[in-house]
């Protein structure tokens, strides 16, 4: 065995993969065999640490020194300076890494300081893809004392007792769907994983698989034995290549170890886990359609009831959870419901991961306890509005969800309080709007994603949210009519009452929640023809004030050749006039603005 002096811990999830992290690697363990250091330090490609925003991440151990948007040119002073002659490297550290010349680990960091990670306890720890990493974190220890100490009955009532509700959704609880499950009468039933992440801007299923893809199989594992199967599906969407191959190595290593396939720690118990991979369908994060596809059929809901633990796959009892539920098992079993159920809110327990995006100083993925504020997630942890922007509202739930404003900072985040405020956690997207961000305009962007991903099945989903759509692109196209707004709400009540899945259901949330909130926006495009916050291009006008020194650079990058030196002289030893926009020609594009030199552009959009 060997023994190491530092380990240097490199982010392999995929937003630092795509910025060269593997070559990072490459490069840093090459210059630690030239410098004779290959015996002394390891380095280890891990999950995602979570601050994506300051990627790619280096950390190194023992110290926890942790540097950011580390370059591959970067690699050969880390190992000179630092794992050679133990300088750290300030001008590398993450910016709130040291503070009046105080070095902080990454423990002390705000971000994961302020965080409980439960369902992330690994990603960013361990290598992935060496269950010998896991089992040294007590991974297959929830499995060893399910099949050597524990009945089926027993799992399940720890897990009720634990209080853990859905992540992936509707927040069902958890330990119910399990009993309903067992109680089913069958000579066969299934375990099956939703890790069909599609919601825009979610990535919290596939930073735990490409992580620590471990406790899901530990997860699921558990499941079988407690609800009485022996066959279990992963089914993730093949837009996922690094979560599929350390999934594929997990299942194999599971194999190798005895921890998956027959006579599991020699008790008689068997299972096995299969992958099926997702061709990207948003409709297939549904329970029913997801089971369809499954089976090699088109995605498409069923009618329920009956509801999968009666009737799922191959038409037999089936439990279907996501990957963020199936995380926390493994720590219920071990440490036991009571200890869960401690964490949390009365009526939603434990952690949640929200994948914190849009306009956010810190984005990246957070865990934080149930009944966490608003404010605390925003400006504890994701440090707050970029460039000293307002804050306008947060979209939890995708395109199932809807918006939160500033009079909402203070209230606990909980799935309760936020069905309550008309929107929803769902799987636990997060998107951050500051005062530039057209509330019209984001409605119809999440509703033309869900006009795009209805499977058609059900008329009042596949024709209903066109119709809304068409009526968004008039309003924000200065055609609407007050009538419209009317219709609007009619048409939600009708889609949300009538449709046959969840993604109908919830399809007009966005609309009726930005509506409710922001209607004076709605009727500033109505009424006015007017975007209060300058995004619907057809009701821009761009016009060029007396700031202008003629310099012409907005004439040269204008594709439609709508701007001519035709105002008075703003400079008498060149010349140089005003240059005005033929607002007939316009077609708005904004490329004079962002070309103009002067200090405070002399071009404005009203």
């Amino acid at each position: 065995m060997s023994y190491y002096r530092s380990h240097v811990l490199i982010c392999g999830g995929t937003g630092c993969t795509s910025s060269k992290s593997r070559e990072i690697k490459k490069e840093l363990e090459l210059q630690l065999e030239r410098l004779g250091l290959e015996q002394e330090v390891q380095v280890v490609m891990t999950g995602c640490f979570g601050l994506c925003e300051a990627g790619p991440i280096m950390i190194v151990y023992p110290e926890g020194t942790f540097y950011s948007k580390v370059q591959v040119s970067d690699a050969k002073r880390i190992a000179e300076e630092h794992l050679l002659k133990g300088r750290i490297i300030k001008d590398l550290l993450f910016k709130e890494a040291i503070e009046d010349g105080e070095i902080k680990s990454v423990n002390e960091v705000e971000f994961y300081a302020k965080q409980t990670r439960l369902a992330l306890r690994n990603c960013g720890k361990i290598n992935p893809e060496n269950i010998d990493e896991y089992i040294a974190h007590d991974g297959y220890m929830a499995l060893a004392k399910v099949l050597t100490e524990m009945k089926p009955e027993e799992v399940i009532s720890e897990v009720k007792k634990s209080g853990l509700r859905g992540r992936g959704g509707g927040g069902f609880t958890t330990g119910l769907k399990w009993e309903f499950t067992y109680k089913s009468k069958s000579d066969k039933k299934y375990v099956a994983c939703n890790a069909d992440e599609g919601d825009p801007g979610a990535f919290m299923d596939r930073s735990i698989l490409e992580g620590d893809p471990h406790a899901v199989l530990e997860a699921m594992t558990i499941a079988g034995y407690a609800i009485g199967a022996d066959t279990g599906y992963i089914y993730v969407r093949a837009e996922y290549p690094i979560a599929v191959k350390r999934l594929s190595i997990a299942i194999k290593q599971a194999h190798d170890y005895g921890l998956l396939g027959e006579n599991i720690f020699n008790t008689g118990f068997n299972f096995d886990i299969e992958l099926r991979l997702g061709a990207g369908a948003f409709v297939c994060g549904e329970e029913t359609a997801l089971i369809e596809s499954i089976e090699g059929k088109r995605g498409m809901p069923r009618p329920r009831p009956p509801f999968p633990a009666v009737k799922g796959v191959w038409e037999k009892p089936t439990l279907l959870n996501n990957v963020e539920t199936y995380a926390n098992i493994p720590q219920i079993i071990l440490k036991g419901g009571e200890w869960f159920s401690s964490i949390g809110t009365e009526r939603s327990k434990g952690t949640k991961v929200f994948a914190l995006g849009g306009k956010i100083n810190n984005t990246g993925l957070v865990e934080i306890p149930m009944g966490t504020t608003l404010k605390e997630v925003i400006y504890g942890i994701g440090g707050g509005i970029p460039n000293g922007k307002k804050f306008k509202a947060a979209q939890t739930g995708g395109p199932s969800g809807g918006c939160l404003t500033e009079a909402y900072l203070d209230t606990e985040i909980d799935f309760d309080n936020l069905v309550a405020l008309g929107s929803m956690m769902g799987s636990g997207g997060m998107i951050i709007m500051d005062e530039d961000n057209c509330m019209v305009d984001i409605a119809r962007f999440y509703l033309d994603f869900t006009c795009d991903e209805s499977c058609g099945k059900c008329t009042p989903c596949r024709e209903g949210t066109k119709r809304m759509m068409e009526i968004l692109n008039k309003i924000t196209e200065g055609k609407g009519e007050l009538s419209d707004l009317d219709e609007l709400e009619q048409l939600a009540a009708y889609i949300k009452a009538n449709s046959l899945c969840g993604l109908g259901q919830t399809a007009p949330n966005p609309v009726l929640s930005t509506m409710h909130h922001f209607k004076d926006e709605y009727l500033s495009h109505v009424i006015d023809k007017r975007c209060p916050a300058g995004v619907c291009s057809k009701l821009l006008e761009y016009y060029i004030t007396e700031k202008c020194i003629g310099c012409g650079m907005c004439a040269k990058s204008c594709p439609a050749g709508c701007i001519k030196p035709l105002g008075e002289v703003v400079n008498a030893k060149t010349g140089r006039r005003r240059h005005v926009i033929n607002k007939v020609d316009c077609i708005k594009c904004g490329a004079c603005m962002a070309t103009c030199p002067t200090k405070i552009s002399a071009i404005i959009k009203r």
